[in-house]
């Protein structure tokens, strides 16, 4: 048993002599290799909103590998880009970035990363190519030197590269309202939208349809919002006539519209232009007011009342019919009146059977009364409630003696009557 421990022991001893010494292996003289391009469409159109998708490579390469005895490993290659940061600019090419620098991380020899940089498109943008900057930044491991057994010196540098990306811009159908002319566009009516646009870009549009789209909660919705004009051939123009409607909570005031043109581009393809902002202005719904004097009522009597009416509004108010509402003190056999046609700034005489009780109250009273007209599109519109001042008058001062006179004629009469029947009988005896 003893033996048979040495033995063991001797073993143990001449493997561990005759184990190779372990090396650390070393890369000198290489470095990041950058490089960048697009990835997928480099063609865009104007006024697009478009996300440029960029590969940046690494292309390093190690040149010397050695393995040493008894040195420190390092922790990273020479060939590796780390804390690489990638930017867009758009130098002079018509174009808005809309990212900052983004951080991508590390790249190491032979990989790539893709970076998406969100862009928009000027809506003048002309045709043609464009470089814009691309700027790769990073840090790499440029020398390490150990200056003794445990001690490890390390140089990292950053660079700064910049690479021009080209994009393109293609041609497109650019439009250029030359005439914007609102036809009977008030508040709560309907409308028309008379538009002369020019084609300012560099492509022809075949089978182009010039449509107007409701600018966000603009007041302003179109009912007929397309028009199909055919050929839209650089430097044309065209009119266009489109039937809207105002809302009734607008104001007199101008409110955007938005304008497209939907063609087929030189490919085939089906595109849609940059849209164009109109401002169009809205005038005020049609209103009336009241121009005549206080309407008088006398208590316990009947009469014709005579209001009178004003247009004023900006559009003329067809086929009017007013309508006076009558509450308790009065009453009335005969509540609406033809006005005709009435043009802005006219007036027109409403005339009212109305009468008042015995025991209305002598003081003001107020009546509404509304305007029902028809628009320039003959549709029906309703105004607002106008106020009619009404004064209730006492009825007039009594007179006894005028009171009883009739009674007193009566029995003259009967009396003379009854003198004559006396005497005609005595002069028959």
């Amino acid at each position: 048993m003893k033996y048979y421990r040495l033995i063991i022991v001797f073993l143990v001893l001449w493997l561990c002599c005759s184990m190779p010494v372990m090396g650390v292996t070393t890369y000198l003289g290489g470095s990041p290799q950058m490089s960048a391009a697009i990835s997928g469409v480099n063609e865009f159109t104007p006024g697009q909103d478009a996300t440029i998708n960029v590969i940046v490579q690494n292309s390093g390469v190690d040149r010397l590998k050695f393995v040493m005895t008894g040195t420190i490993a390092r922790d990273d290659l020479p060939t590796t880009a780390k804390m690489v940061m990638v930017g867009l600019s758009a130098g002079n090419a018509p174009v808005i970035v809309k990212n900052d620098l983004q951080s991508v991380g590390e790249i190491k020899s032979q990989a790539m990363v893709t970076v998406a940089i969100a862009t928009r498109i000027l809506s003048n943008a002309t045709e043609g190519e464009y470089q814009i900057p691309l700027t790769i930044r990073y840090t790499y491991l440029a020398s390490s030197d150990q200056d003794a057994s445990d001690i490890l010196q390390s140089d990292y540098q950053q660079i700064t590269e910049t690479f021009p990306i080209t994009i393109k811009i293609k041609p497109q159908v650019k439009i250029e309202v030359l005439e914007a002319v609102p036809e009977n566009l008030n508040v709560g009516s309907e409308g028309y939208l008379n538009l002369k646009i020019k084609n300012a870009g560099s492509e022809d549009g075949r089978k182009a349809t010039v449509k107007i789209i409701r600018n966000g909660a603009s007041p302003i919705i179109p009912i007929d919002s397309s028009v199909f004009i055919g050929d839209f051939l650089h430097n044309g123009t065209v009119t266009c006539r489109y039937k809207v409607a105002i809302s009734s909570d607008a104001e007199k005031q101008t409110y955007p519209v938005d304008i497209v043109v939907v063609y087929e581009n030189r490919d085939g393809d089906v595109v849609t232009s940059a849209s164009d902002t109109l401002g169009i202005p809205v005038g005020g719904k049609i209103s009336f007011t009241i121009t005549s004097e206080t309407v008088q009522v006398v208590q316990g009597s009947q009469s014709v009342i005579q209001v009178e009416y004003q247009n004023i509004g900006t559009s003329i108010a067809y086929n009017a019919q007013a309508r006076l509402s009558v509450v308790e003190p009065f009453k009335s056999t005969d509540d609406t009146a033809y006005l005709g046609d009435l043009k802005p700034g006219k007036t027109a005489t409403a005339r009212y059977q109305m009468s008042a009780d015995d025991a209305a109250v002598v003081k003001d009273y107020t009546l509404g009364t509304e305007v029902r007209y028809r628009d320039a599109l003959d549709n029906s519109q309703v105004s607002d409630t106008i106020i009619v001042p009404v004064q209730v008058q006492p009825k007039p001062a009594s007179n006894g003696f005028m009171q009883v006179l009739p009674a007193l004629g009566i029995i003259t009469l009967i009396c003379i009557s009854a003198g004559y029947y006396v005497l005609v009988m005595r002069k028959k005896k």
